[in-house]
């Protein structure tokens, strides 16, 4: 896949952001060699490589690269849409080639919706922060007055346009189904996608957002390759951790692909253990089930030959960290053999991370490999340690690391990044600014608002309209979301250190025995199946100057109260709780309240479970505040600044690893859906609907498994962008401990 060039600024003040929906301020474009997936009109999987090309948020598609063939006509183009949501599958096998598949939809109506494939992960993580900056400028276009009619109009008109030209392809069905193959043109492309596209996920610190008690401590270096144990044992007493670090010069997004490949002649380069691994099933993009042999001369003092079977779940963070989970498995494919010993890999994770050097040229990465030990086994180990310990399964997976190190060094074309070039090309079709509608209004039926991929499910040969839309300029995407926030609500400069309540206004008494919910709080501790205030040390926030240097600091008591929390279970998804006549938002004491905050947290099961948060404020929201603009505000600037932040203190873990104490902005990761009320007392819900998002299904799957013994801290927050906003405040916090699922109330 190729790419094309990006014009960013590091800064963007609130007048240049204004002007970013200017025809003059969209000289911004990406374009690439992708795989558009699909299924047509009579069910059959398509996949047609297809030259992609974004410009501001205006995306046109083409059959050939237009720059190499200028006569070339696009067969689809349309907007990007302030409501698209992005989401990324996974692996995917196209013509027995591994890709990495990107899902689009419509968060207003699912039927417009479409899948890419890309050749690497690098390049699907490329495509959907391009993508993102696009639905940040078409959220800015929508603040102009002069375009937000007709912008409306065309969402409407073509949610249902797709009907003739599917009629079309259909009588040249024949040809429709011949069309697409040659993933090997893919995989040739050299991508291009802009490597220079600056976003600010990746402004965090190294370390997560919420204080951990976890220690470790070095003892043995091998080969440059750093091994630790866990400085005190699990409470438990039957495990240890043991975990080997290295830094290696290549970036995250090769080294995962790597670490991931099944590619024998690959891993017998760098893998001791399990270089000869074979698929026994593809669950789906984030998740198979492997199985391994390996050659008992190399390890250990016995002779017999070992086998195994794993299972990989793999997941990337919103800071471009890569996470890959190993647990032994069985499966029906691959029973015990005959002359094989089936033996039980280690549980492990591994963790890639992005290495923030400033000053050097070529990118690094963190690479750690975290395992599971039985403790009298370590124990054993440690008392004659030479002897046993460079034959055990757990050094042989620990030196992955130092294999991985060594197989880049050798093979130095694979730690270069994806070149990028900037292109000005008068090929593309870009968007016509002043109206911002498509000037044909069949192509406009075909391709609007979420890249509606699945409208025309043929062979794509029609030529489209060669009418090209008017040239546009530069715009500036760095931090378009903080000025979408500007222009939308006339943020004056914020007053005081922590303005967010009207304290003009007396308090209002709040008593905790007034307020009831279906999970009851705990006293202490060991309280088991309830809720309680988080423990010391807390989380980390954004400091007074974070945009100078990054630093974060502890994030003191919340601002809101937490009033009750309920655990429900119902068959079908759970939303607008707040208006059910028998929760706490309609209790006589709720009413009372000035502001009360409702967290909706759906989770995906069967049942299905809701855990609801409420928080309440004695106090109006000031308006000006940076709460009350979020209360006040769109939902694109909702989900902009809605933040969360995890943190397993108590549990399995593999558990706590995959959950990470990293801050993660909700409406990037998952779709949240607000209810805004304002009668006699103000209301604010956010359903947050974990289901939307594949990785967030494998994750909470995880901890659904291990409930009865895990206690979680999490902390909400509104992120903070702008220096006036700062420092950042918890706005709420919770601590659930060890919640049992048969004790959720059946909802309603």
């Amino acid at each position: 896949m190729s790419s094309g060039s990006q014009a960013s600024d590091d800064h963007v003040s609130k007048d240049a952001a204004a002007a970013a929906a200017s025809p003059s301020d969209r000289e911004l474009q990406y374009s690439g060699w992708v795989y558009h997936l699909g299924v047509n009109s009579i069910g059959h999987e398509y996949f047609h490589l297809r030259f992609l090309c974004l410009r501001g948020n205006w995306v046109v598609m083409y059959k050939r690269d237009p720059h190499d063939d200028p006569g070339t006509r696009p067969i689809r183009k349309g907007f990007v849409s302030h409501s698209l949501m992005v989401e990324e599958l996974g692996r995917k096998e196209i013509n027995s080639g591994e890709f990495y598949a990107i899902r689009f939809y419509n968060r207003l109506d699912e039927t417009k919706k479409g899948e890419i494939a890309c050749a690497t992960a690098g390049e699907a993580r490329k495509w959907m922060e391009a993508f993102d900056q696009a639905k940040q400028l078409a959220a800015n276009d929508i603040l102009n007055a002069s375009n937000w009619h007709k912008l409306s109009a065309d969402s409407e008109l073509n949610f249902e346009g797709h009907r003739p030209r599917m009629r079309r392809y259909a009588r040249d069905l024949k040809r429709l189904i011949r069309i697409g193959k040659g993933p090997e043109m893919l995989l040739q492309k050299t991508s291009e996608l802009g490597s220079r596209l600056k976003t600010d996920r990746y402004l965090e610190g190294e370390v997560g957002d919420a204080m951990e008690a976890h220690e470790w401590r070095c003892i043995r270096t091998i080969n440059g390759i750093r091994i630790f144990e866990e400085a005190t044992s699990l409470k438990s007493g039957k495990d240890f951790l043991l975990k080997s670090v290295g830094v290696i010069d290549a970036n995250v997004d090769t080294v995962f692909e790597v670490v991931l490949s099944l590619d024998r002649h690959k891993r017998h380069e760098w893998d001791m253990l399990t270089g000869d691994l074979e698929l026994l099933e593809s669950v789906d993009g984030h998740y198979d089930v492997v199985y391994g042999i390996y050659d008992p001369k190399h390890l250990t003092w016995s002779s017999s030959r070992k086998d195994f079977v794993f299972s990989r779940q793999w997941f990337r963070g919103q800071d471009g960290e890569y996470t890959i989970l190993q647990f032994p498995a069985v499966h029906k494919k691959q029973p015990p053999r005959p002359g094989y010993e089936r033996i039980k890999v280690n549980p492990s994770i591994w963790e890639i991370s992005r290495l923030k050097t400033a000053y050097s040229a070529t990118s690094k990465c963190l690479v750690t490999r975290i395992l599971e030990i039985h403790s009298t086994i370590w124990d054993r180990l440690k008392k004659r340690y030479t002897t046993n310990f460079e034959k055990t399964i757990p050094y042989a997976l620990l030196c992955q690391v130092g294999g991985l190190r060594e197989y880049f060094a050798a093979n130095p074309s694979l730690a270069l990044d994806s070149p990028s070039t900037v292109e000005h090309s008068n090929i593309f079709y870009a968007a016509p600014t002043a109206s911002l509608e498509p000037e044909n209004s069949e192509l406009n039926d075909e391709f609007h608002d979420a890249i509606a991929f699945d409208g025309s499910l043929g062979d794509e040969d029609s030529d489209s309209d060669d009418e090209e839309p008017p040239k546009a300029g530069k715009v500036k995407l760095k931090n378009v979301s903080w000025a979408i926030a500007s222009l939308a609500l006339k943020k004056s400069a914020a007053t005081g250190e922590n303005n967010e309540l009207d304290t003009t206004y007396p308090p209002a008494t709040i008593n905790p025995s007034q307020f009831h919910g279906s999970l009851h709080q705990g006293k202490g501790e060991s309280d088991t199946n309830c809720w309680t205030k988080p423990s010391e040390p807390g989380f980390m926030i954004r400091g007074r100057t974070y945009l100078k240097d990054c630093s974060k600091v502890p994030g003191g008591d919340p601002l809101l109260k937490l009033l009750a929390v309920d655990w429900l279970s119902a068959e079908t998804c759970m939303d607008k709780i707040a208006h059910h006549p028998n929760r706490l938002v309609q209790s006589e004491s709720g009413k009372k309240l000035p502001f009360i905050l409702v967290i909706n947290l759906e989770i995906p099961a069967k049942p299905y479970y809701s855990l609801v948060l409420y928080y309440g404020a004695d106090r109006p929201i000031n308006k000006q505040s940076l709460l009350g603009r979020f209360i006040e505000g769109s939902d694109v600037f909702r989900d902009s600044r809605f933040k969360l932040i995890p943190s397993i203190v108590e549990g399995y873990w593999m558990v706590k690893r995959a959950v990470g104490t990293k801050a993660c902005l909700l409406g990037k990761a998952v779709t949240c859906r607000y209810l805004r009320e304002d009668n006699f007392l103000e209301i604010l819900q956010i359903d947050v609907d974990i289901g939307s998002s594949s990785v967030a299904r494998h994750i909470i799957g995880l901890v659904l498994g291990y409930t009865t013994g895990i206690a979680v801290d999490l902390a909400i927050l509104i992120e903070a962008k702008e220096e006036n906003e700062l420092p950042e405040y918890i706005l709420g916090t919770v601590r659930l401990n060890r919640l049992r699922l048969d004790s959720a109330v059946p909802y309603p």
